[in-house]
């Protein structure tokens, strides 16, 4: 009879802890937010995909390093983890001086010139321009430069988004550099990790990725835009002598970009690198490929859509998305890189 209780108990026993076990794995999968593809030309056209328990949230709370993230062209369709600040070693990247890498996995430098503007991107209904800050030590040839700003124009209404690194004498952790506008109207977006504004008719979102100095800007089904403000430091200018002077730190952008739709022609200094016909002029095996192209994507001003090969405002009717795999791939390796992804450096 003892025996037959404490069997009756033990089955009892494993009985509440499979429940509970049950349980517990219904509410994680809960907890984790699911995306569908709805981009005809997708491959992962009306699929669903499940965020990983590494990073459950597209937009994950305070102190989070990763969010979700879906790629509607990527054949695998799965969703993954990236983290919420610029990857500088990843593809659609700008950092530095500025060195970008190519939605062809290359990199490669445009210096522009200071206090001018250029078209990074310039598409049927997306135009992305620059300003460049800079200066010219004596006896250089040409201008040590930097993204200063970004200025957007995007969406059949032809909406207008600004963001700029704001001037700094000193660099100080605990002031945000940001200053951001839309339709010409600055934005007040509260200090904090995951404070965000959306725009009057959900056209742009912006929610900062940590407490200040660091954004995502969303603009659904067009792109997404990683940005984090950060000074020239010493070390910086030590190294590769650029000769800062003591009244200015030369705040300034690093930026990813992650586009949702192009153009099979689209346009502009990282834009072109997108484009299925486009043979990069980079030199391999140069330490520093430059590429020219200043007098094509220069523009008048930050939110001017006019360049010698600009593309914006084009109609819409006939044009074929290209099929776009840009896996944001972390070439610093680790068990967080890209899925079986070649960096070429």
């Amino acid at each position: 009879m003892k025996e037959d209780l404490k069997l009756s108990n033990g089955l009892y026993v494993t009985l509440l802890l499979t429940l509970y076990a049950c349980a517990a794995i219904v509410q994680l999968e809960a907890a984790l937010e699911t995306k569908t593809c709805f981009q005809k030309k997708s491959p992962c056209f009306l699929k669903k995909q499940t965020c990983p328990k590494q990073c459950p949230s597209f937009s994950p709370p305070t102190g989070s390093s990763k969010a979700c993230v879906v790629d509607c062209f990527n054949p695998i369709c799965k969703a993954t983890c990236r983290n919420r600040k610029p990857n500088c070693n990843g593809r659609g990247s700008a950092c530095l001086d500025p060195r970008f890498i190519g939605g062809d996995g290359i990199v490669f430098y445009f210096h522009g010139k200071r206090n001018e503007h250029f078209a990074l991107i310039s598409d049927t209904d997306l135009q992305v321009n620059a300003r460049f800050i800079g200066l010219r030590p004596s006896g250089r040839t040409r201008d040590f430069t930097w993204i200063q700003s970004l200025g957007l124009i995007f969406g059949p209404n032809n909406k207008t988004f600004t963001l700029e690194a704001q001037k700094a004498t000193k660099w100080d952790d605990q002031v945000d550099h940001l200053r951001l506008s839309f339709e010409g109207k600055e934005i007040s977006l509260p200090k904090g990790d995951s404070s965000s504004w959306n725009s009057p008719g959900s056209y742009i979102k912006i929610e900062r990725t940590s407490d200040m100095n660091s954004v995502l800007v969303t603009l659904p089904d067009i792109a997404e835009i990683w940005v984090n403000v950060v000074p020239v430091t010493k070390e910086d200018d030590t190294i590769h002598k650029y000769g800062t002077p003591e009244n200015d730190c030369f705040a300034h952008l690093e930026v990813q970009f992650r586009f949702l739709r192009l153009s099979p022609d689209v346009e502009g200094v990282l834009g072109r690198t997108y484009r299925e016909d486009f043979q990069n002029p980079a030199k391999p095996g140069v330490v520093m490929p430059v590429v020219g192209g200043e007098d094509r994507y220069r523009t008048s001003s930050l939110l001017e859509t006019s360049c010698n090969a600009c593309v914006y405002s084009r109609s819409l009717d006939k044009i074929e998305p290209l099929s776009l795999n840009q896996n944001t791939v972390d070439c610093t390796g680790g068990s967080s890189s890209g899925i079986g992804i070649f960096c070429r450096k």
